[in-house]
Parts: structure tokens; sequence; C-alpha cells
């Protein structure tokens, strides 16, 4: 075992981000000891627009994930990693049908919604912002309700915690940031109360981490 493998891993983030939350949820669920280095979004023009910062992350955006001694950025990317490197609970099931579905309800919310009302995106549309964000909120959940309802057991599909449900709880936590009614979705609502329940949702929820503001944190 290499010393890089040993070394905890190293999460860039910032508290407020979904990218960087699902990471700090999948560690939890594993059961991942790790380090974090606040990256603040805002402060200075935005920190991670820094030239150090690039070299961990070209794009300019949180997470950038150190671990066994490589760096990875795009959180589904980190998540699928430490799920198929790590001993714990699996993130994606061992069944071809349930996995797909998982990675289609990943990807629904996490190209489909998220980009589209963060940070970055809606700097850029100024003063309509809100209702920019409500917009593609309101129309990814109109999507995501019916599939859940075909997929859903306790959670997004079946029983088992997997990557869809990290994906789902910084969603909803920002639809409702952005006041959308999540009472028009039953499904999404009613796994989301459950999740939000368990250990490791609550640990890496916004308001308890190192980087949190004091006027917000739990």
């Amino acid at each position: 075992m290499s010393l890089a493998s040993l070394a905890k891993p190293i999460l860039h983030g910032y508290f407020r981000s979904s990218c960087s939350w699902r990471v700090r949820i999948a560690f939890a669920l594993k059961g991942i000891e790790y380090d974090q280095v606040p990256v603040n979004l805002i402060q200075d023009g935005g920190q991670q627009h820094t030239e150090q910062f690039k070299t961990l992350n070209p794009m300019q955006q949180v997470p950038a994930v150190e671990i066994d001694g490589f760096t990875f950025s795009q959180s589904l990317a980190v998540i699928q990693y430490i799920d198929e490197t790590r001993p714990g609970p699996r993130l994606l099931p061992a069944d071809s049908k349930k996995r797909a579905q998982v990675r289609m309800i990943s990807d629904l919310i996490a190209s489909g919604i998220q980009p589209l009302q963060n940070l970055h995106v809606i700097q850029k549309i100024g003063a309509d912002k809100v209702h920019w964000a409500q917009y593609f909120i309101e129309r990814g959940f109109q999507a995501l309700e019916p599939i859940l309802k075909q997929t859903a057991g306790k959670y997004c599909v079946g029983d088992e915690i997997s990557m869809a449900d990290i994906c789902l709880v910084p969603q909803v936590y920002n639809a409702e940031r952005f006041k959308v009614d999540v009472g028009q979705y039953p499904t999404i609502k009613k796994i989301n109360q459950t999740l939000v329940e368990i250990e490791a949702f609550k640990v890496s929820h916004p308001s308890c981490q190192p980087d949190t503001p004091a006027d917000i944190h739990a």
C-alpha cells in the first residue's frame, strides 16, 4: 500500500456548494475521514479563480478532491471512485438495471438542474435570478417526480441509499432556498424527508461545516 493511499483525502469545497455537499455525504456514508480546505466562492471575487486553485481544477469550480495521489474534480466521478476503491455500503447497486436508474437520476440532477442554478450562472443572470432558478428547478422536478414514482422504494432507487439520494438532498435544499414549493412533488418530498434524518446527511449539511458563516452555523 502506497503512502498516498494512506493519507486522508482532502476536499477543497464550499459549505453551500451542492457538488461539495455530495462528496461530503459520500465520505460520511462510507465512514471515510477527510480534511477540508475551504474555497470561498464569493470572497475576493471567488477564491476558485486563483492560479493556485486552477491547478487543482481548471474549470475553477468546487469540489476538487485529492485522494490516493490523484486530484479529481466532478462530484459524480469522485463518488464513483470512492465507491469502487473503499469498503462500506455500496453507493451504486450491483444490479445493472438499478445502477442505470441511479446514474439516470444522478445525471438528471447533476446535469439537468443544478448547473442552471449554480452560483456562476446566477451571477450572470442578474435581477431575474430567482425566477430563472425556480423555472429550471421546477422543470427538472417535473421530470424527476414521475421517474421516482417508478424507481423509488424507501429511497430514490429501491430501499438502499445510492448516489441518486446523494444528489437529491442538496438539490431539494437549493429548491427550498429559491422558494420552490416542494410539496408539489410528493415523492421527492417524502424521500428527502427520510434522508435528512440520516446521520451522514446531517453531519454533511451546509449549516455545520468549517467554513459555514457564524450567523447560520448550526
